[in-house]
């Protein structure tokens, strides 16, 4: 399955991204991270693009904001992301947020202390799994859930008495959580494969 707008924000380090309007539009598909400095990216995207606005090399006035909207509803982006801080775009006004529900277009706030550029490697490599891993469902939640259990067998090689040592835990629990982790789903041959498809994932959204 794609990524997700509503599955942004759960991508390992970028929690603090938050959405602020559109949820109705929250399951859209993203195709592809976009940063668009020129006042207009009308030009420069193809559909299912999610845009970045950081206001850096532009000024964005919030009535500019508005328009990246209207303009992403007619360019069916997937999603407008807008930075905010102090030293460009300072907040997002509750008009913009309420554009966005109206327009049906997930809008979300990233500060600018959270850089741009591991921002757009996180979300390209999901996009990059997502591709690969084409009929598994996406579960960002079990996902991060499951990183240090992940961790161990990488580290451990598989064995779990060695696994249950690392983690500080009884055998038996890293047996429960590693048959938890390989139940099937639809769409898979056995519980190796569902495995096999969460560890890609693991190593691939790795910061």
């Amino acid at each position: 399955m794609p990524l997700r707008c509503d599955e942004i924000p759960k991508l390992p380090g970028l929690g603090a991204i938050r959405l602020r309007g559109g949820s109705a539009a929250a399951k859209n598909p993203v195709r592809w991270p976009y940063v668009a400095e020129n006042r207009s990216f009308k030009s420069w995207v193809k559909g299912g693009e999610l845009v970045f606005v950081t206001g850096i090399s532009r000024h964005r006035s919030p009535e500019n904001l508005a328009e990246c909207l209207y303009e992403g509803k007619e360019c069916a982006i997937s999603g407008l992301v807008v930075l905010t801080g102090d030293a460009y775009i300072g907040h997002l006004p509750n008009t913009l947020c309420k554009l966005a529900d109206d327009l049906a277009i997930p809008l979300f706030e990233q500060p600018y202390s959270l850089p741009m550029v591991a921002v757009s490697e996180t979300v390209g490599r999901a996009i990059v799994w997502s591709e690969q891993a084409a009929g598994h469902t996406f579960d960002a939640d079990t996902l991060a859930g499951s990183a240090d259990l992940l961790d161990a067998w990488i580290a451990c090689r598989g064995n779990q008495r060695a696994m249950a040592q690392t983690l500080g835990c009884h055998r038996n629990t890293v047996r429960n959580r590693m048959n938890q982790l390989s139940h099937n789903l639809p769409g898979e041959t056995d519980s190796t494969d569902h495995f096999k498809t969460r560890l890609m994932a693991h190593l691939l959204l790795q910061p």
